[in-house]
């Protein structure tokens, strides 16, 4: 008989967990057993006995529900808390970039404009708004303008779900508050926070700002295209005239750009341009604003041409680099760039209007027929305030400006070698040697020989021997410190832009004696500057080119008055040097200024290299009321030679330059004589005697023809070829390459400058005896004691 098969124990287990579970009773309990439920045991159904997928639905159901809820409470919450919380600014406090305009000193000559990003803009009153211009915006832009509540709910949900599903069409629908609200507060990001920022401060503007407001300051803010930002700029861009000339079709034609500026030009999109403008006037009718019978007659008007408005910011002309130089001064005196960008300045300029144009003209016309490289620049300054004037820094607005360029000076300088001296006591009618000396081996001379002999300063200045200044350089207590020093206490600043530290070493030493022959580098506006200061009797002011600057609302920012002055340099020395000065203009190749008016000046060149040709040449001087410094060069360092191929002195092109300006300038002014100057050293201005008063018929003989004198130790007379210089009468004084007999006691170097500027003040007819300025030796210049000979020292 056969065994059953028993499983192996874990399937007995197994079978074992499948077999039902009785359910427990308590003992001594005599209740029995409950059945199961229907539908089988309790864990297949679920609590309840729901089917485990109603109740997962209902689980989605509610979540759904509640994002929902949340979606609609939490944005309430936050428009309710951001509109309790967002200040909203008052009408016209919110600043929009506009243009600023630089003005002539009378108030109404316009010589620029500075036009910041988006600032093409001059605000404008509803007032001046017309009514149907107004209307043909409202019909463009919104409808409803005077009826919404600042912001359209479909526009802003069209937004919202664009955002949401990243459409890049995202925007749009907006009213003209939103519109100004994006463009004046919160910008245009496509994001839905700043789309909910400009809600709540578009709503909020509409109850607290009137609609009249809101326009205009939405007419004076939005993008026309062609540059021009608010209504007032875009009637001048398109049809150059003032917003209060707009015709209903001018006003339309103003609207329909709106939407797409770039897009709708009429000139770039004639078609699409008038399809958006019958749509404007359609509009205007709807909305009663324009009767049917005037909508069907109406043309669509002339626009001016794209580029007829010239781009105020250009600056193409010599009037450019004044406003590089205002821009630069307004920054200083703590107008800021946001100032400058969005409060419509009026800034009015020291500029005058009448020098200037004396100025440019003069530069330009006494150029006119010279060597196409030459360049020139002129700088004129009030020296009873500091105002300049005048200021031609080239005819390039956006070029190199050399009025405000580091530039050698050659024998100009030496009125401050001569300051130094006066300082120090020594008087005009000191007598210097003016023969050739050598120190540490280099020979110092005049041009061709030059010399007077032995004569008072006042004589070697006007005569402008190098040889004499570097005696009486010598002769100072620290010389070249001391005139350096005194031409810093006249106006030239102690650091110069794009030079560095002034009137010293490259190496940032102290000045070596080539000063006194003006071997350093100053701008033409710091020598019309310290000039200014010796005209105004050593008074110093600090030259300036903005008088006053308002906002368009009329708030004050700057307001210079009559600035006071800094007495630098004693007043007797400022006079006596001004006394030595007077002669020169009329010395000078005859430049005496218009109607006998007097004058003190001092020319000046300076030497290209070791070539023996010069590159600088200067002119400087003034009248009681005006100082002005010309210069006249290259950009490439080229030789100096005029139109008949002879050298260029500062008697000759810069002279005429300067003459040209001062008689323009002053025109019509009162003739200014100069004070008279107190004694220093028991000598009160220019000696009647020149030289020694051991030679009294040398002094005879000038006061008889009233010719430079020469000194008894050099009596044998000049010889010289023909020559169309023209000097005093009876003295002749030779050019380079003249031949000249030379005089017993003189060293002549062929070839040799003696001072630097080109008729420092004896140069008549470009015959200047300070040719020998502080430049090398190797080319005639009057060379620096113990040094070699340098390239582009001053002659």
């Amino acid at each position: 008989m056969g065994r059953r098969a028993v499983p192996p124990p874990t399937q007995r287990a197994a079978a074992a967990d499948r077999r039902p579970v009785p359910p427990y009773v308590p003992a001594g309990s005599s209740q029995p057993p409950s059945p199961p439920p229907p539908g089988g045991s309790p864990g297949a159904g679920g609590p309840g006995g729901q089917p485990p997928r109603r109740r997962k639905s209902h689980k989605v159901r509610n979540i759904l529900l509640t994002l929902v809820a949340l979606g609609l409470v939490i944005p309430i919450l936050g428009f309710l808390v951001a509109y309790v919380v967002v200040d909203v600014p008052e009408p016209g406090d919110i600043k929009t970039n506009q243009v600023a305009t630089i003005l002539a000193s009378d108030g109404t000559t316009v010589l620029s404009k500075v036009v910041p990003p988006q600032g093409n803009r001059s605000d404008v009153t509803i007032a001046q708004i017309p009514p149907h211009v107004r209307n043909a915006v409202i019909s463009a832009e919104d409808r409803d303008f005077y009826s919404n509540p600042g912001f359209s709910v479909s526009g802003f949900a069209r937004a919202a779900r664009d955002n949401i599903l990243g459409k890049d069409s995202a925007g749009g629908g907006s009213t003209i508050t939103q519109q100004y609200v994006k463009n004046a507060l919160v910008g245009n990001e496509r994001t839905l926070t700043r789309k909910m920022h400009e809600l709540v401060i578009s709503s909020k503007m509409a109850r607290q700002w009137s609609k009249d407001d809101i326009l205009a300051a939405y007419l004076n803010t939005i993008y026309f295209g062609r540059g021009a930002y608010g209504i007032s700029a875009a009637s001048k861009a398109y049809f150059n005239k003032p917003v209060e000339q707009l015709s209903v079709a001018e006003g339309a034609v103003l609207a329909a750009t709106i939407q797409q500026p770039s897009n709708l030009d009429p000139e770039t999109n004639p078609k699409g341009a008038q399809d958006r403008w019958n749509y404007v006037l359609d509009g205007m009718v709807d909305g009663g604003n324009l009767s049917a019978a005037d909508r069907k007659t109406m043309q669509y008007p002339q626009v001016a041409p794209a580029n007829a408005a010239a781009d105020p910011n250009q600056d193409a002309g010599p009037e450019g680099l004044i406003k590089a130089q205002v821009l630069k001064e307004l920054q200083s005196s703590g107008v800021s760039e946001q100032d400058l960008n969005t409060e419509g300045l009026q800034i009015t300029t020291t500029i005058d209007p009448k020098a200037q144009n004396a100025a440019v003209n003069a530069a330009k016309n006494n150029l006119e027929g010279e060597s196409p490289e030459l360049r020139s620049a002129v700088v004129s300054i009030d020296p009873k305030s500091g105002a300049v004037r005048a200021y031609y820094g080239g005819t390039d607005g956006k070029g190199f400006d050399f009025a405000n360029s580091g530039l050698q000076t050659g024998s100009s300088f030496k009125v401050f070698g001569l300051a130094a001296a006066l300082d120090q006591g020594i008087p005009l009618s000191k007598m210097f040697d003016s023969s050739p000396l050598t120190v540490n081996g280099i020979e110092i001379t005049n041009v061709e020989g030059e010399a007077c002999g032995t004569c008072t300063i006042a004589e070697a200045l006007k005569r402008s021997l190098n040889t004499s200044f570097y005696r009486l350089e010598l002769s100072l207590n620290n010389g070249p410190e001391a005139i350096a020093d005194m031409a810093h206490k006249a106006g030239i600043p102690d650091v110069i832009p794009g030079v560095g530290k002034s009137l010293v070493e490259p190496d940032g030493g102290p000045p070596n004696n080539g000063i006194v022959l003006g071997q350093y580098q100053s701008r033409p506006i710091d020598m019309a500057s310290a000039y200014a200061t010796l005209a105004d009797s050593g008074m110093y002011h600090a030259p300036h080119f903005v008088q006053k600057v308002v906002t368009a609302d009329g708030n004050v920012l700057l307001d210079r008055g009559n600035p006071p002055g800094e007495q630098r340099i004693d007043k007797a020395v400022a006079d006596n040097v001004t006394s030595a000065m007077e002669p020169i203009a009329g010395y000078s190749n005859g430049h005496n200024l218009k109607g006998g008016r007097p004058s003190a000046a001092k020319t000046g060149t300076t030497q290209l290299g070791d070539t023996g040709e010069d590159k600088d040449a200067w002119m400087i001087g003034f009248t009681p009321s005006l100082s002005t410094a010309v210069w006249v060069g290259t950009e490439q360092g080229l030789p100096l030679r005029t139109s008949y191929g002879g050298p260029m002195y500062g008697s000759g092109v810069p002279s005429d330059i300067w003459k040209a300006t001062m008689d323009g300038a002053l025109s019509g002014t009162d003739v200014e004589d100069f004070p008279d100057p107190d004694p220093i050293g028991g000598q009160a201005g220019v000696p009647e005697y020149t030289a020694p008063y051991v030679a009294p018929k040398t002094t005879q003989q000038q006061q008889a023809s009233e010719k430079p004198s020469v000194t008894q130790s050099a009596p044998a007379p000049i010889v010289i070829t023909p020559s169309p210089v023209e000097i005093l009468p009876g003295i002749t004084i030779p050019v380079p390459g003249i031949q000249q007999q030379p005089q017993p006691q003189q060293s002549v170097q062929p070839g040799q400058a003696g001072g630097g500027a080109a008729g420092g003040g004896a140069e008549p007819n470009a015959v200047e005896p300070e040719q020998g300025g502080a430049g090398g030796a190797g080319a005639g210049g009057a060379a620096v004691p113990g040094e070699p000979a340098v390239p582009g020292r001053p002659r």
